[in-house]
C-alpha cells in the first residue's frame, strides 16, 4: 500500500514561523527528507523514531542529485511511510519541486502541498519594508540568480528586471549579481536605485544591508560569505 507525501514550507528558518499544519505533518511522519536551511531546530518537531535524511543542495557544494531525491521520495512512499517532503521558504518557489511531483505522479503517490512563508516576505518584514505600494511599485517580481551552472541566466527579461517602478527579489543571488547589475544598468535601471541584502533571514545571524544596486554590486565582487541571503532592489527597498 502506498503511504503519502507532504511537501512542507519549512518558513525561512525560524521554527516560530512555521505554520500549524506544517507542525502537524512533522509530528505524524515516518520520514522526513529536509533541505540544509530546513534544519536545526525546525527538526525537533520531527516525531520521535522518525527517520531524518538530509538532502538539502548548496551552490559550490556536495550535494544529492535531485533524481536520488527523487526516488527517495518513491521508495519511503511505496514502502507505505508519511514522508514529509521539508523545503525551506515556500515549496513552490525555486524549491525544484516539480521534478518531485513528477516522479510521485509517474509512480502514482499521492502527495499535498503545504505552504510556507517565503524568504522573500521574511526578508520584507525584517526590514520594515513594503514589497509592494499603490501607484509607485504596483508590480513584485521574483527570479533565481543562478542556472544548474551557478551562473546568471541568459534566458531572463533583463528588461523587465530593469523597470524602475517594480520591486525585484533575487533568490541565490550573491555569485551572480555583479553580472546582473551591469545587464540591468544597461536596461536602463540607476546604479543607485535602493538595494536591500538580505542574509540568514529570521535567524540569530541575520543581517540586512541597505544600499544600493551599483553599490551592493561592487561589494558582492569584492568578496562575499557562504551566508543564505537574498536580495531586493526598487523604489521600496531602503525603506
Amino acid at each position: 500500500m502506498s503511504g503519502f507525501v507532504s511537501f512542507v514550507g519549512a518558513g525561512p528558518g525560524d521554527p516560530e514561523l512555521l505554520t500549524v499544519r506544517a507542525v502537524g505533518r512533522l509530528k505524524t511522519a515516518d520520514a522526513v527528507l529536509y533541505d540544509d536551511l530546513s534544519s536545526g531546530p525546525i527538526l525537533a518537531h520531527a516525531r520521535p523514531g522518525a527517520d531524518l535524511v538530509a538532502v538539502g543542495k548548496r551552490a559550490g557544494r556536495p550535494s544529492p542529485k535531485q533524481a536520488h531525491v527523487s526516488r527517495l521520495l518513491v521508495d519511503y512512499a511505496a514502502a507505505g511511510a508519511r514522508v514529509v517532503r521539508l523545503k525551506s521558504g515556500d515549496p513552490t518557489i525555486f524549491g525544484r519541486l516539480e521534478e518531485e511531483i513528477v516522479a510521485l505522479r509517474a509512480a502514482g503517490i499521492a502527495f499535498e502541498i503545504v505552504p510556507g512563508v517565503s524568504s522573500a516576505s521574511a526578508a520584507a518584514a525584517a526590514a520594515s519594508i513594503p514589497l509592494t505600494r499603490r501607484l509607485t511599485a504596483r508590480r513584485l517580481q521574483f527570479v533565481t540568480g543562478h542556472d544548474t551552472a551557478g551562473a546568471l541566466p541568459d534566458d531572463l527579461n533583463f528588461a523587465a528586471l530593469a523597470d524602475p517602478a517594480a520591486t525585484t527579489v533575487v533568490f541565490m543571488p550573491k555569485r551572480s549579481f555583479p553580472a546582473l547589475a551591469a545587464r540591468l544598468v544597461a536596461e536602463g535601471l540607476s546604479p543607485d536605485t535602493p538595494a536591500l541584502l538580505a542574509e540568514d533571514v529570521s535567524l540569530a545571524g541575520e543581517r540586512l544591508i541597505r544600499t544600493t544596486v551599483g553599490a551592493l554590486a561592487a561589494a558582492l565582487a569584492a568578496g562575499r560569505s557562504g551566508a543564505p541571503a537574498l536580495i531586493v532592489y526598487g523604489p521600496l527597498a531602503c525603506g
